[in-house]
């Protein structure tokens, strides 16, 4: 498979500290079945949501407009959707379970320790300055660069059974380079049971434990600067010190390869080495490729049972299935395969 070879114009991301609005809890504090956490990572020093920019020279990089050679043409597999992907997360199995009371927040920061948001109808978007945080059974429409994102410093969020979701186009910088969960914290956060749509970068950090949730319907716009925002279902910059699980999701990156497309799940070596991360029983489908696979300088990523889905390309992603995989380093690569069986076997970088 030939390496996506193009540099990415620069995407610049200024987060506003400045979030106004009351800290809120409802009086239900219900606490939710519990998972394993991974261990606590280092925040980012710079102190700003990972950027959707591929470092020039970094690896991989991407592009929505890359030249590609012969073994990136599309194969006579069929685009269509096929019985392995029945019993991934859907609709049906997200989001919330409970009747939301409207909440207008604005952006609004939470700074109280062991917060509880529940049956919330939000329209605004939440910054978390404050651990043990549980955001439940609600629903947030945000015009901010975030649906919910967690400072440095902060740690414990978990965010289950919540539908997050955006206004195409609105929010700072036309909506640029926008997350629907993004973890800027010292810890791993969880995230379960949602439904993510629209934002181009839905699911932003180096280590969590993302599952059973549901991303679809992201949305390409171009940013204040004209260019078209780079969408991922998942993205991890990479320089993280905890580990990132991705477990039994749907992870769908509808958007048009020249819109902006770059991956299902994109760990891409921004900020440093990708490392620590678990890739296992997911639906893929979309992107340039669907599956980055950290690129030259990965070690412990592992990549099991996924199906790879055809529904819009019929490699997956438009030049193929996986690309910049390390076949070394205590990576491991193992009963992954199209939606119609045909086993998935990645070349290697370099």
């Amino acid at each position: 498979m030939t390496r996506l070879r193009a540099c990415v114009a620069g995407l610049a991301l200024l987060l506003a500290a400045g979030c106004s609005g009351s800290t809120g809890s409802s009086s239900a504090r219900q606490t939710p079945s519990t998972h394993d956490r991974p261990p606590a990572a280092a925040a980012d020093p710079s102190g700003a949501p990972p950027s959707a920019r591929a470092t020039p020279g970094a690896s991989p990089s991407r592009s929505a407009s890359a030249g590609h050679g012969p073994s990136a043409t599309p194969s006579a597999r069929a685009t269509t959707v096929t019985s392995l992907e029945a019993g991934f997360p859907n609709s049906r199995t997200t989001g919330p379970r409970t009747g939301l009371e409207p909440h207008a927040t604005g952006n609004m920061s939470i700074r109280t320790d062991g917060a509880v948001i529940k049956g919330w109808d939000i329209k605004g978007s939440l910054d978390i300055y404050a651990d043990d945080v549980t955001i439940i059974d609600s629903r947030i429409t945000s015009t901010n660069w975030w649906g919910v994102n967690l400072r440095p410093g902060f740690s414990g969020l978990r965010i289950l059974h919540t539908t997050i979701t955006a206004v195409p186009g609105k929010g700072p910088d036309n909506g640029g380079v926008d997350y629907a969960v993004s973890n800027m914290g010292a810890s791993s956060i969880e995230v379960g049971w949602c439904d993510i749509s629209v934002f181009g970068n839905a699911l932003s950090m180096g280590q969590g434990h993302i599952h059973d949730t549901y991303v679809h319907g992201l949305v390409p716009f171009r940013n204040a600067g004209g260019e078209w925002q780079h969408t991922d279902a998942v993205i991890s910059g990479g320089g993280n010190s905890g580990r990132l699980i991705i477990r039994h999701n749907t992870l769908l990156n509808p958007v048009d390869v020249h819109q902006g497309a770059s991956a299902s799940v994109g760990l891409f070596a921004d900020t440093g080495h990708v490392s620590n991360t678990v890739i296992d029983n997911n639906l893929l489908a979309g992107g340039a490729y669907a599956l980055y696979g950290g690129g030259e300088g990965a070690t412990g990523i592992t990549v099991t049972d996924n199906v790879f889905s055809t529904r819009y390309h019929s490699n997956s992603g438009v030049y193929g299935s996986v690309t910049a995989w390390n076949a070394g380093s205590g990576n491991v690569w193992r009963g992954n395969r199209y939606a119609d069986g045909t086993p998935v076997t990645p070349e290697p970088t370099g």
